[in-house]
């Protein structure tokens, strides 16, 4: 097998950093895009006239795609060139877009966000590799990894208020077509300030091991999404089997593989394993709840877009506060006390959401519990991406990080539809029993939702207490790997 070498530059590029501009605003429009349509699914559910399984997969087919997709994404970026898997992917971002933008239809959404999410994954970690090329050491790595940091983790932030902008003064489409102006802008900048880099010495692609996971995980989410009609039914067993028989497969070629797509050693480790799971928990929880969160504020409690995105944000806001508390703590108290205190946390701020009513208020039933909740969620993601790094190898560095954020889509769009099947149940129940109306029901089938959630958080948190083990020093600084993490 060749030996691979990551052709650098000898000198620093003095366009570097007009090109970590660039790269940082064009990954904020992948990071933003997995929550700025959900403010705008109302509106766009009403238009289109999308069922409730429908509206979830315009949600699903691009977190789908992106997180079974981005490990392939990587690999093509290294021996393809970065630069020219930048500019194809912002390219085929921003067109997926505008398709997305004009849909007459349920499907074309949902196939549009579908393409978006597989230019997606290979714009994520071609921007990235960028930046590990251009930055190769020293303190300016560290201010530009910090600032790509920085820029693309306000990314669902950002996206909830500026969805809810969009749809309430221009329209639900405008969500999708305002990626037109982050397209120009990445492929001018690319264009102006990026230079060529690729890995030399290899060419080898896990085709196979991608159809396996791919199929593997798009059955899988497909078979929860029928449990709507029954656990027991033919069709829902059928799609859960060939899910878990597809993966099953991935994982018995990537063994036998000799570039595979996913090396199987990161994953043998028992506590970067956890960090993967619970990664994924996180995925589910954000990804689902604040879906649900979204229909809520809006259709029951009646707010506006523009302010349901805004009162979205008092999660973010105690995540970003408290972050840099999780961070004092994680060299004294270990990464094993905070991601089990962390989900145990936001599991009480989920409960607390389990509580809301018809005729409630957003201070008194919502407020509160997304604070206790962001509390929660900042002390698990401070410490989870160093446990899923720390002692790498080199050359795993960069699948690994790749597989954190894989572990979070994917754990999104699992969890997204499983919360559809609870959703659904519950408003079905509530109907049955000849609740007080529509509302009621639809607040009835939220409040499940946000006690689903809350168990998954529970269960993270005995991942985290049974798998990470090991001393604390075990997440120092120093022993993480240089390549970080795709956020988002």
């Amino acid at each position: 097998m060749s030996v691979l070498l990551p052709s650098q530059p000898t000198a620093p590029d003095p366009r570097r950093w007009w090109a970590l501009a660039v790269i940082a605003l064009t990954q904020l429009v992948v990071v933003l895009d997995a929550t700025i349509v959900n403010v705008a699914l109302p509106q766009a559910q009403l238009e289109l006239e999308l069922s409730d399984t429908e509206r979830q997969w315009v949600i699903t087919a691009y977190v789908l795609a992106f997180g079974a997709l981005l490990l392939l994404g990587g690999r093509i970026a290294d021996y393809w060139g970065r630069k020219r898997s930048y500019m194809v992917g912002m390219l085929g971002f921003g067109l997926a877009s505008v398709w997305g933008g004009l849909a007459q239809s349920g499907t074309e959404l949902i196939a549009a966000r579908g393409l978006q999410g597989v230019f997606a994954a290979l714009l994520a970690p071609a921007a990235l590799a960028l930046l590990t090329v251009m930055f190769p050491a020293g303190r300016e790595r560290g201010t530009a990894f910090a600032v790509f940091g920085t820029v693309a983790g306000t990314g669902a932030a950002v996206g909830l208020a500026l969805g809810g902008v969009l749809t309430e003064f221009a329209d639900w489409r405008w969500c999708l077509l305002v990626n037109i102006v982050f397209a120009v802008v990445g492929l001018v900048g690319a264009l102006l300030f990026v230079s060529e880099s690729r890995v030399e010495g290899g060419d080898g692609y896990d085709i196979r091991g991608t159809l396996a996971v791919t199929f593997g995980l798009a059955a899988l989410v497909y078979g929860f999404t029928l449990a709507e009609t029954g656990w027991t039914e033919p069709d829902t067993l059928g799609f859960l089997a060939a899910g878990l028989v597809l993966l099953a497969l991935f994982v018995r070629i990537e063994a036998r593989a000799a570039q595979p797509l996913l090396p199987l050693r990161i994953v043998r480790d028992r506590g970067r394993a956890g960090a993967f799971l619970i990664q994924a928990a996180i995925g589910a929880v954000y990804i689902g709840m604040t879906l649900y969160l979204m229909f809520h504020l809006q259709i029951v409690l009646g707010l506006s877009p523009l302010l349901a995105g805004l009162a979205s944000l008092a999660m973010t806001f105690a995540t970003m506060i408290t972050a840099p508390v999780a961070a004092r703590l994680l060299p004294t108290r270990g990464p094993r006390v905070l991601m089990t205190a962390g989900p145990l946390t936001a599991a009480a701020g989920m409960l607390w959401l389990t509580f809301i009513t018809a005729g409630g208020s957003y201070w008194t039933e919502v407020f509160g519990g997304l604070v206790v909740v962001g509390i929660g969620i900042a002390f698990v993601i401070i410490p989870v991406q160093n446990v899923a790094l720390v002692g790498v190898d080199h050359r795993d560095a960069g699948a690994a990080s790749a597989l954190v954020n894989s572990a979070m889509q994917i754990g999104g769009c699992v969890g997204l539809s499983v919360f559809t099947t609870v959703y659904l149940g519950a408003v079905e129940r509530s109907a049955a029993a000849g609740g007080d109306g529509r509302v009621a029901a639809l607040t009835e089938g939220h409040s499940a939702v946000f006690l689903a959630t809350a168990v998954t958080l529970v269960v993270a948190a005995v991942i985290a207490a049974t798998m990470l083990r090991g001393p604390r020093s075990a997440t120092a600084p120093h022993q993480l790997a240089e390549v970080p993490a795709h956020i988002g």
